[in-house]
């Protein structure tokens, strides 16, 4: 896979997660319920905080260091829960902007990390999907199984 490629493996999830909370109102989008309590805003936010740790920690992986575990914090669970709560706060508008500003960041990194983290399966590969294309799967999938429509 190629830096082109794997773009656009990203592209075409993201477009799938965007599908499935378009057209939902902003009563149905903050409605608790989706996943446990998590509204779709929740989980949006939620991507989001994990495109931003993507965007802290694969600079570090290209560097050749190693992030630190989420062990550390009480593991991803705890992690996750945390920057929920945190996040909960924020308008549907904060998140919403925040949400496609973080992806547009992410996606324009990308675009300058050298072709040698895509030439075949590096640490860089590994992380990048489980925070992105595979993440929003996911949520896509979840959003869609609320609604009562499918995501694939």
């Amino acid at each position: 896979m190629n830096r082109s490629q794997l773009l656009r493996r990203v592209h075409t999830a993201w477009e799938a997660l965007e599908q499935s909370f378009a057209g939902l109102s902003e009563a149905r989008l903050t409605e608790p319920g989706v996943s446990g309590e998590w509204s779709v805003k929740d989980m949006l936010a939620h991507v989001t905080t994990w495109e931003a740790e993507a965007l802290k920690y694969l600079p570090l992986i290209v560097e050749g260091g190693t992030p630190p575990r989420y062990a550390s914090e009480g593991g991803i669970d705890v992690f996750n829960a945390r920057m929920a709560d945190h996040k909960r706060a924020l308008s549907l508008a904060d998140v919403l902007g925040q949400l496609r500003e973080t992806h547009r960041r992410l996606i324009d990194y990308i675009e300058g990390v050298p072709e040698t983290q895509f030439a075949c399966e590096t640490r860089f590969r590994r992380r990048l999907r489980l925070d992105t294309y595979r993440h929003y799967a996911e949520h896509a999938r979840a959003i869609g199984a609320w609604r009562g429509t499918s995501t694939c």
